[in-house]
């Protein structure tokens, strides 16, 4: 049994080694990459990345991260591809097969099949000298020293650098297509990044009334307006409806260790002036730098200088903005 610092010890290890592996990872990229990545850009077709054991789940991350990245992708499992799946390959697609030995069973039988079918074959493989590495069109090499299993067996290092290549593959397709932001935002519309891509600062502040208070205003009138918003502040226009300052919970508590009298106190006097103002059609989470940039609590919709909405902070946190 291992005590506890032997077992981060054995933890710092398996980092240190697989961090190692990536990097050498570099040395290994050649043109090869390059053909690559061109070959998917100039297909009409899909990519089916294919594998088997622990290779396969690994495959259905790149997949997963191609799909959400505009690179229209599927797996197949290379044992269910030679039982009836390889169906699934189109003429146009470009086929990725990983395994660490390019030597296994289903893959010796699935590799012909798709050559015959005339598709591009991509292999990401540690050997060299495999089957696969041979027969493929393009290599990818992710050629590890070890696996961070004490045994050397268990697939550890080897799926880490087949990953990190499929995400080395995915990025520079990314920057290829000038993938943006706004593209992204159409393949996550759900959950905190979507949230982060679509909700703009209007919608969240669809919520809450804006608590406003005419400028000449005394401070007990003050009060109510802010106790009745429910948001820890009230903000002040002028006849005309302009915006004109913001009186917080903080305004008013320092404002009373000042005075003593203030039955005569009006909004103007208490407020702050000139709050910063942004619009409504701003992202939310760009919302979360303005109120950290600015060192606020509250954020005041505006359009022509006039008050539209108003935001808490603790609004953004319900949002899962923050």
């Amino acid at each position: 049994m291992l005590n506890s610092t032997e077992i981060l010890q054995v933890a710092k290890k398996t980092l240190l080694l697989e961090s190692e592996s990536l990097r050498n990872l570099t040395k290994l990229l050649t043109n090869s990459f390059v053909d690559v990545t061109n070959s998917i850009l100039e297909s009409n077709g899909r990519v089916v990345v294919t594998g088997i054991g622990k290779s396969a789940i690994i495959g259905q991350k790149i997949v997963a991260t191609f799909n959400s990245t505009g690179t229209p992708s599927l797996f197949m499992h290379a044992a269910d591809a030679i039982h009836g799946d390889l169906g699934m390959v189109q003429r146009e697609d470009v086929v990725i097969c990983i395994s660490k030995s390019g030597n296994s069973p289903e893959i010796k039988v699935l590799v012909p099949l798709i050559l015959k079918g005339g598709n591009k074959l991509v292999a990401i493989t540690g050997n060299l000298s495999s089957s696969l590495a041979k027969h493929s069109h393009y290599l990818l090499d992710t050629t590890v020293s070890e696996e961070a299993c004490p045994n050397n067996l268990a697939p550890t290092t080897s799926t880490t650098a087949q990953m990190a290549m499929g995400d080395a593959l995915a990025v520079a397709l990314i920057k290829c297509r000038e993938f943006k932001s706004q593209d992204f935002a159409k393949y996550h519309p759900g959950g905190a990044l979507g949230k982060k891509l679509y909700l703009t600062l209007g919608e969240v502040a669809e919520q809450n009334k804006v608590p406003l208070i005419g400028n000449n205003a005394k401070l007990t009138a003050c009060i109510v307006a802010m106790t009745k918003g429910r948001m820890g502040a009230v903000l002040v226009i002028n006849d005309q409806g302009d915006l004109k300052g913001i009186i917080t919970d903080g305004d008013l508590r320092r404002m009373l260790t000042k005075h003593t009298e203030i039955g005569d106190f009006t909004a103007e006097y208490i407020m702050t002036a000139n709050p910063k103002t942004i619009d409504a059609n701003t992202l939310a989470v760009e919302g979360v730098s303005f109120v950290k940039a600015h060192k606020i609590n509250h954020i005041i919709l505006a359009e022509n200088g006039k008050p539209t909405g108003v935001i808490h902070i603790q609004d953004l946190i319900r949002e899962g903005l923050i």
